[in-house]
């Protein structure tokens, strides 16, 4: 099969469409949950959908996310000195792949793998830079997430 006609992870789940219905409804059971709903207790209306277009970009599509605030240094800006815990990031990124598959979104071990990998690395990632001491380096790269490959110099 020719490089060009493989679907980027973003095309493989669903698009923008498929990354809203899971942010919205994620962020739904987040409010809920006992460990979680006290960090995102100040969440904005549309942090679901911010969270999507980052998702999104990540994974193959649209550059919304770094067109409207800033990139992955923006990100990166939204978890200084909120101090997460490992719990923490293992229940977000758990909590996220049970809504995915309450929603039916890809199942295949493939796109699993590749989802799983990502959110692994970026959780990671978050609770590095939500502790004491951590700063933002301005031109970091968007992360790029495909099948198995991840493209360009990521270093926490």
């Amino acid at each position: 099969m020719p490089q060009d006609s493989v679907p980027t992870l973003y095309e493989w789940l669903g698009g923008s469409d498929a990354l809203n219905k899971l942010t919205t409804r994620f962020y739904q059971h987040v409010k809920a949950d006992a460990l979680l709903g006290e960090v995102f207790a100040h969440m904005g209306d549309h942090h679901p959908a911010h969270v999507a277009a980052f998702l999104g970009e990540v994974l193959g599509g649209p550059t919304a996310y770094s067109e409207a605030h800033g990139g992955h240094a923006h990100m990166i800006r939204q978890h200084l000195n909120r101090h997460l815990s490992q719990e923490q990031r293992r229940r977000w990124v758990a909590l996220l792949l049970e809504t995915a598959d309450e929603l039916g979104m890809p199942d295949d071990p493939e796109f699993r793998s590749a989802l799983v990998g990502y959110l692994e690395w970026g959780s990671r990632l978050a609770v590095i830079n939500s502790q004491p001491g951590a700063s933002v380096e301005e031109e970091q790269p968007m992360p790029k997430w495909g099948w198995g490959e991840v493209k360009g110099p990521y270093v926490p």
